[in-house]
């Protein structure tokens, strides 16, 4: 199945699973965690994420959807770019996206969603953010039958990525 590149809201999207770029305490935030927690309903998801944390950066856990049309939200840590060696930053995002694949699969889901991991607040570059989710999901692809989509928030980076890498795009 196919990775596409998607410049909507994650939380509108009509897919079995959403990712939640959360922080190690699973802790409702801002940017895109804080608009899942408030979709999704916040107190009752606070209250499955306590049940999970804290979990280590690059992990991925599973909860409900809530309120989104998403069955399930999967939480995954990314890095904090300045805290980190650029490789191991780079490292410790790849595992963010395989494990979140790996959840999904385990659960039968057939399409999950991905914002742009450690981007907002955690400052990883966008670019070479978009590159190694790009390269992890299409080798997760090879041998995994799934429906992917990488979601943008930014127009501009959206356009650049869809350019740059050739993916099937959908702009909404």
């Amino acid at each position: 199945m196919p990775l596409k590149f998607v410049y909507q809201d994650i939380t509108q999207l009509n897919v079995d699973a959403i990712v939640n770029a959360a922080n190690k305490q699973l802790k409702g935030g801002s940017g895109v965690c804080g608009a899942i927690f408030k979709a999704a309903g916040w107190q009752s998801l606070q209250k499955e994420c306590d049940q999970l944390a804290p979990i280590k950066t690059g992990e991925a856990v599973v909860t409900s959807g809530g309120n989104l049309a998403a069955t399930y939200i999967i939480h995954t840590a990314g890095p904090v770019y300045h805290q980190n060696k650029s490789q191991e930053a780079e490292t410790l995002l790849a595992a963010c996206y395989r494990n979140s694949l790996k959840k999904a699969v385990e659960r039968n889901c057939r399409s999950i969603a991905f914002p742009l991991i450690s981007t907002g607040v955690y400052g990883f570059p966008q670019e070479a953010a978009v590159k190694i989710a790009v390269e992890t999901i299409q080798q997760f692809l090879l041998e995994n039958d799934l429906t992917v989509y990488l979601v943008f928030f930014d127009q501009d980076l959206f356009k650049k990525s869809q350019s740059r890498f050739q993916i099937y795009s959908t702009e909404k």
